[in-house]
């Protein structure tokens, strides 16, 4: 159980998402990160550092994913598949005599019912992805998924691992 749980872990870690340009320093040589160093007395000053009419330069603001991007897709259909496993594998529990850890089983028996938190955990992981996307943590908002999807996916593995009682 804790190896398949761990091999989903690392599975997780290693598949590391694109970075977004949002939490990186611009890579335009134009727009230097740091202001240039002070010169020494009767040297010409360099451009940045001349006075110029007051007016604030426009800054470009970094670009940002959409949040319904092809990454996300694959992601909240990964977390949907690795739910519907759960799903699949928690019966498949309950109908070989054993007791599920996390829920009652008579939630778990009510397919419907259960059908309907699997379906809702689904809900919260995009929900809590958007609220990263909104704040501007999108790496927080990739790992959701990744983490949510190699829980999940863990558990269902160690769920059809467990041996059926005689």
């Amino acid at each position: 159980m804790w190896r398949a749980l761990s091999l989903a872990i690392f599975w997780a870690a290693t598949v590391s998402p694109a970075p977004t340009l949002a939490q990186q320093p611009s890579d335009d040589p134009q727009k230097p990160t740091l202001p240039a160093a002070p010169q020494p007395a009767g040297s010409t000053a360099p451009a940045e550092q001349t006075k110029t009419d007051g007016a604030p330069k426009p800054t470009v603001p970094p670009a940002v994913h959409r949040f319904w991007d092809r990454e996300n897709d694959w992601l909240f259909a990964a977390v949907g598949a690795g739910r519907a496993l759960d799903y699949a594998s928690t019966l498949n529990l309950r109908r070989r005599g054993i007791n599920e850890a996390f829920l009652t089983n008579s939630i778990v028996d009510n397919h419907p019912l259960f059908a309907g938190i699997e379906a809702a955990a689904t809900g919260a992981s995009i929900g809590v992805s958007y609220v990263f996307h909104r704040t501007g943590h999108h790496r927080l908002e990739r790992w959701t998924s990744l983490i949510h999807f190699g829980v999940a996916t863990g558990g269902a593995i160690r769920n059809y691992a467990l041996k059926t009682p005689h």
